[in-house]
């Protein structure tokens, strides 16, 4: 019954089920491989977030370039604040005590010792960038010689919450903190990382640093998560298909070992088989219909002519057999007479007046 799976066509689904569903397997646990990677990933910089908050501070270039391993961990730098290259990045949130709050960053450029400078967000202000009353309660950066310290981030990109990477921002404003942003602003080189003080002035509120970019349970965690149901579900598509098509190819060759016709031969065998008595019974029908209808016409003028000529040509015959039997019944009556003695004999008349 099952021979079939060895005909060319079966040989092309076979081997297609065999290769597509080891794949979507193999998809669909490496898609959540990544999840659990992600998931990981998230832990351990919860963890080193922890850990750096209270480790001692080491040197920016120690740290250099920021990654999974290094981001979050607090740096120090030492220099002088550019105060003519103080910058607001608007419409950042904060989230507080009531929920999160809109607001806008105060960035400020402190040159190093070696001449290249780190961007160092010194808090976040509550309201408007563009309102004159919020801009004039940002506090004017230290003078002099000093030593700062937060948390190392790396540069942003246009994927980060926030980021306004269109540009068209007012003149002293900044839309994502980042080297390429910064460098056609300021007439020196900056490095490709920023740091976020623990500590800043009133009235500024400290900026907790973000997650490394892939570490946090983003959307793209989820998405893997998503991919991975959708694998599975593609191999189990497939299982089920290819136990559907064997299924219906075996109850189709059964059919034909039995002798039973599809259904698709079927309904023409009735098909025909309907219509050809539709057919004769419609046939029948007419012809009856015009054989009476020609009977019928016929006989009424054939009625109509013969009538006349019957009623003439009988009449005659009628008449003159009507009078035969009256005579013979007459002379039937005179012989009795004549017998009784009551009779006139034939021939004699009778005499007037007797």
């Amino acid at each position: 019954m099952y021979r079939f799976l060895l005909t060319p066509r079966w040989w092309g689904i076979n081997v297609f089920a065999v290769l597509a569903i080891p794949f979507c397997i193999f998809m669909g646990s490496w898609q959540l491989s990544r999840f659990d990677d992600r998931v990981a990933s998230h832990h351990q910089q919860e963890d080193r977030s922890a850990d750096a908050k209270a480790a001692a501070p080491r040197p920016l270039q120690s740290l250099l370039p920021v990654d999974q391993v290094t981001s979050g961990r607090q740096a120090s730098a030492r220099g002088r604040y550019d105060t003519e290259h103080q910058l607001l990045v608007p419409d950042r949130t904060l989230q507080g005590k009531h929920g999160d709050q809109q607001g806008f960053y105060v960035l400020t450029l402190l040159r190093t010792d070696d001449g290249k400078a780190l961007p160092v967000v010194r808090g976040w202000l509550p309201g408007d960038a563009n309102a004159k009353a919020d801009a004039a309660k940002v506090p004017a950066p230290p003078a002099g010689e000093v030593t700062v310290t937060g948390a190392l981030q790396a540069s942003e990109n246009e994927g980060t919450s926030g980021v306004q990477a269109g540009g068209g921002l007012p003149k002293g404003q900044l839309g994502m903190i980042s080297a390429a942003s910064l460098v056609n602003l300021v007439p020196y080189g900056v490095y490709d990382a920023w740091i976020t003080l623990a500590d800043p002035p009133a009235p500024l509120h400290a900026v907790p640093p973000a997650a490394a970019e892939g570490s946090g349970l983003d959307m793209k965690a989820f998405q893997n998560l998503g991919y991975t149901g959708e694998w599975f579900v593609f191999a189990g598509f497939v299982v089920f298909m290819w136990f559907r098509l064997v299924r219906r190819e075996a109850e189709a060759a059964r059919d034909a070992a039995l002798g039973i016709l599809p259904e698709e031969a079927d309904g023409a065998t009735h098909g025909a088989t309907n219509g050809a008595s539709t057919g004769a019974a419609n046939a029948g029908t007419e012809a009856t219909a015009n054989a009476g209808t020609e009977a019928t016409a016929n006989a009424a003028p054939d009625a109509a002519t013969d009538a006349p000529s019957e009623a003439v040509t009988d009449a005659p015959s009628d008449a003159a057999a009507s009078g035969t039997v009256a005579g013979a019944q007459e002379s039937t009556d005179g012989d009795g007479g004549e017998g009784g003695g009551g009779g006139v004999p034939a021939g004699d008349e009778v005499p007037a007046g007797k």
